[in-house]
């Protein structure tokens, strides 16, 4: 019995895995949304799915200001690519260390919104502090559910 157990287990992570997407987001100067942000802005995700931010303009990385309980904060290089595992569900908020200030922000939820009133709450600190493009976050945290 524990092997067969052990074997639907086995199972289920493989097809997991093998279902599993990459998605890209794009770090740019400009794009439909204004200046300095990521596209997309908002990202609907599953367990398992990867991310890659890719830098298209330079000058630009990606770092982690909220993750769900018990998933890994991530934190990119200026000019580099960077690829990272969706763990855990909940809403991760991630900015661009040099445009914080300009709001470059976004949004992945992955699954189910564990984590909404803490994700509102970044999402509202983020907006406030930012010198240009307000609202901006605001705006495409409404798609959070």
């Amino acid at each position: 019995m524990k092997k067969y157990i052990l074997g639907l287990a086995m199972s289920a992570l493989c097809f997991t895995a093998l279902n599993a997407a990459n998605h890209e987001i794009k770090m740019q100067n400009k794009t439909a949304d204004g200046t300095m942000t990521f596209d997309p802005i908002y990202l609907k995700a599953n367990v398992g799915d990867t991310v890659t931010f890719k830098a298209v303009t330079k000058g630009h990385d990606a770092e982690s200001v909220l993750v769900p309980d018990g998933a890994k904060p991530f934190k990119g290089k200026i000019n580099e690519e960077i690829t990272y595992t969706l763990e855990k569900e909940g809403v991760y908020v991630y900015l661009c260390t040099p445009h914080k200030a300009m709001n470059m922000t976004g949004i992945i939820q992955v699954g189910n919104a564990v984590n909404k009133a803490a994700a509102e709450a970044k999402i509202n600190e983020l907006d406030s502090k930012a010198a240009t493009n307000k609202g901006r976050l605001k705006k495409y945290a409404a798609q959070i559910k």
